[in-house]
Order: C-alpha cells, then structure tokens, then sequence
C-alpha cells in the first residue's frame, strides 16, 4: 500500500471532536516535549545541524495539527501538564474551543534561527522542510491540518506545496503567497532601527524601536483612536503623546525573550517569501483580516484566484488589523470549527505513527 493510498481522501472535513475522540481532563493530556537533531538543506545558508525543538500536546490517536504563529511565536502554544504558563495562543485551545488539546494532538515547534544560531538568510520553504524532518523523526506520516497565522500561514503555504502529501487541509490566518511591497517597507525600516541600535553599541533600544514600528503595523488608526484620544503631556520638556508608554512596554517585553538576530533574519525571511499559489495542491482557507496593513485584501484575493477550487476566502472585520487571530478569540474559534471540522463531522482521521528514528529528547 502506498502513503497516497494511506491517507484519507482531502475533500473532506476532519472529524468533529465529539465524534470518537473522548475529552479528557487536562491534566490526563500527554504531552511530548524536547528536540530532535536534524540536517537541513537551506536555501541560503548551505546544510546545517540543527536541533528541533518542539512540543506535541493531545491524545495519541487523536488527528495532528499543527499551529504556527508569527515570527515571534514558538513551540509552547498553551498550558498543558509539563508547562503552566499560558501559550502564545492561549484562548484559542482553551477546554471547548476547537483547538482543544484534549481533544485533537497539537503539534508546534521552534523555528529554524528562532535561537539566533543562524546568521544567514532563511526562507520559509526551509521552515517548512524542517517540518518535514520533524514528522519524519516524531513518526507522523500526514497532518489532519495546518493552522497558520501570519508567517506560520507562510510556512504553511510553503509545506502545502512541498509536502502537499503530508497535508490534509490548510487554514492560512493573515498570510498569502508573497509579501506586499508596503509591508516589506515597513520591515526594512525596523530592521534599519536595529542597525542603527547595532552601531550605537544599543542593541537592546534598538530593537526595542523596531518592535514599536511594528505594532504600528500589526494594529489599525481605529484602535489608537479608540485608545489613546488623549491630549499630549510635556514631559521634561518634551512632548509625550499617549501611545507612548503602551509601545515602550511592548518594546522592553519584545527585547526580553527576542535576540536581535533571530529576530533580524526571521523578519528577512517574511520578506524572501514566494510561493506560486497554483502549487499548492492542498484545501486551503485563506482568512484576510479586512483593516490589515501588511497582508491587504487584494493579495488574499489573488492567492485565491491562484488556488481556485482548491480555495476558500473568509474575511474577518477587525480594529486589531493583523492581530485578530490573537485578540478576535470568539469569532476565529467559530471560523476554524467551520473551516476544520465542516457541518457533518462523521469522517475519521487517525493520524498514523511509525517507530521514530532520529534524536527525540
């Protein structure tokens, strides 16, 4: 029997969680976390030995999906048993919410030059092959689906067209086949910023400034009206207006658990990111934020277009631009319910596993 053959049919819906999957306290959740050492063939930066940290949470036989956020996001998701501290994503795999772990086996990992070991240019098609070698050690032949917000909709993108027979369904949240030339700007900019923290022997400041250009991007003129439509204050006497200690706290927070490096040539590699959208073979829902600066409406549209029967677009109306995946908790919830699990919810996928090879701490 061949793995095509192995694999369900993509056409439908995966299995709603009710339908033979028990929900079990969170406590009783396995939970699989460590690394796994790999060579990877990269675009840009030759074959390299890396370590693959990763985090595989959700009963064994339950159906794999992986969830990928922006560039600053990593393996631990949410809380589970060997991690209490919230995840990056908390809210959305809450006890109920679609993404429930005790439900469905999530599956997350640390990017490739998340760490700052890679000094080189990194694109999303290595992401993304690094994926690859991860199921191959972890003994996961397919993923039931992909939820990808922001680059990790990018990566999802690049697995789908890679690895389309590894993948079942994509939902890809806030990003498309290319970066927007406005939004590559706008990261050239920040990067320039921490450049110029670089030479000022200020790393910290700046990337600290280039993170607050950034939320800028992230959010909408409408939020930061809604929040701060106060008038300005002297201060020392300079004038302070009233977004300003909201940027800095996120600027020092960004800076404590972010290198410079990593966070450099990950920003880079938003912007190396080309996908040829009639590539990828695999459902896909494609979500566009409508508000959002870096990924506008128009290129959600022509991935769309490219993708044909293959896709799907769902638009969400949002103030927080391209944070809604992480601040519209309600409503993306309900969009993935729909988008994951469809309106039958009787088709089965058991995620099939095979003896691992490979490092697996």
């Amino acid at each position: 029997m061949t793995l095509a053959e192995r694999i369900p049919d993509r056409s439908h819906p995966l299995p709603r969680a009710e339908a033979g999957m028990r929900p079990v306290r969170i406590s009783e959740v396995p939970v699989r976390r460590g690394g796994v050492d790999a060579v990877l063939a990269t675009r840009h930066a030759g074959a390299r030995r890396l370590r693959l940290n990763y985090e595989l949470v959700g009963p064994e036989e339950a159906p794999v999906v992986f969830v990928a956020g922006g560039i600053s996001a990593h393996r631990h998701v949410a809380a589970n048993p060997l991690e209490s501290e919230p995840g990056w994503a908390q809210g959305l795999l809450d006890p109920g919410r679609t993404l429930d772990p005790s439900r469905l086996r999530v599956l997350a990992f640390d990017y490739v030059g998340a760490d700052g070991g890679i000094d080189a240019p990194i694109d999303t098609a290595d992401q993304a092959d690094a994926v690859a070698l991860l199921l191959d050690a972890l003994g996961i032949e397919a993923l039931a689906s992909w939820v990808g917000y922001s680059y990790g909709a990018l990566v999802g993108l690049q697995f789908a067209a890679r690895h389309p027979s590894r993948l079942r369904r994509l939902v890809a949240v806030s990003g498309t086949h290319r970066a927007h030339p406005y939004a590559a700007a706008w990261r050239a900019l920040q990067r320039k910023a921490v450049a110029l923290g670089r030479l000022q022997c200020a790393d910290a400041q700046g990337l600290s400034l280039a993170r607050q250009f950034a939320m800028l991007s992230y959010r909408t003129p409408e939020e930061f009206g809604e929040r701060f439509d106060a008038p300005p204050e002297i201060c020392n006497g300079h004038v302070r207006v009233a977004a300003e200690d909201y940027l800095d706290a996120a600027g020092a927070k960004f800076v404590a658990r972010v290198g410079e490096t990593a966070w450099l040539r990950l920003s880079e590699s938003i912007d190396l990111h080309r996908v040829d959208p009639a590539g990828v073979c695999v459902p896909t829902t494609v979500v566009a934020v409508e508000g959002d600066r870096l990924v506008p409406m128009s290129d959600a549209v022509a991935l769309i277009e490219g993708l044909g029967t293959r896709g799907r677009l769902r638009v969400l109306r949002s103030p927080y631009g391209h944070d809604a995946f992480l601040k519209e908790t309600d409503r993306v919830d309900a969009l993935l319910a729909t988008e994951l699990f469809g309106s039958g919810g009787k088709f089965q996928f058991v995620a099939r596993t095979r003896a691992h090879s490979g490092d697996v701490a």
